[in-house]
């Protein structure tokens, strides 16, 4: 009875120590993965990815650069209008256009009036003639920048914004510049798109 007492003793205790090393493996091979996968979802869960703000091309809006910028950009560049910042600025707040655009088309134009047409027209964007003001060349001109500043901003505001409810400049240089005419669209798009976020960065010079 001894020997067969001490015998299932032993049994007993060789199926318990394997039951453990069993289950301790399961333990190690799948603890850490479910702990894993829990962290991971958790993450998820918790943290969810998020993709960074677009910057907006919309036209309107508040200015989101200040006169005296504008006129160190003009100042940087020797241009003949430069100076005319506070002119710039405050007409985009009578019309409700940011001037930072402003001031991309008058670059992407003619260079800030430096080259081209603009140099006597006095024209920020290169405008085709407009009733009640000189035609030279095909080209809308004006006295001074500021009357060329005006006429750009009464045009955006008035027949793209509000007549075409055309706001980005996405949307507008199509219109503004066509293909037809040997422009290249998404050039121009991406010229006064990387303009605009330069000069809201700060950056006098681009």
């Amino acid at each position: 009875m001894k020997r067969t007492t001490v015998f299932l003793l032993v049994l007993l205790a060789v199926a318990l120590a394997l039951l453990v090393e069993v289950n301790t493996r399961h333990l190690k091979i799948n603890l850490p993965l479910n702990f894993q996968h829990t962290g991971a979802l958790a993450a998820s869960l918790n943290s969810p990815a998020q993709a960074p703000a677009s910057p907006s091309y919309s036209v309107t809006g508040k200015p989101s650069i200040s006169a005296d910028f504008i006129n160190r950009v003009l100042m940087a560049s020797h241009s003949p209008a430069a100076g005319t910042g506070k002119a710039l600025y405050d007409l985009g707040l009578h019309y409700g256009i940011d001037p930072v655009f402003a001031l991309a088309f008058f670059w992407h134009e003619s260079g800030f009036g430096r080259y081209g047409m603009a140099r006597v027209t006095r024209s920020l964007g290169n405008l085709r003639c407009i009733p009640g003001f000189p035609c030279i060349n095909g080209y809308a001109g004006f006295s001074s920048w500021e009357q060329g500043y005006e006429a750009w901003y009464t045009l955006i505001r008035r027949l793209y914004v509000n007549r075409w409810h055309k706001t980005t400049i996405a949307a507008i240089i199509p219109t503004y510049a066509p293909a037809g005419d040997g422009n290249n669209v998404a050039g121009y798009i991406q010229a006064i798109e990387q303009a605009v976020s330069a000069w809201r960065a700060g950056k006098v010079e681009i």
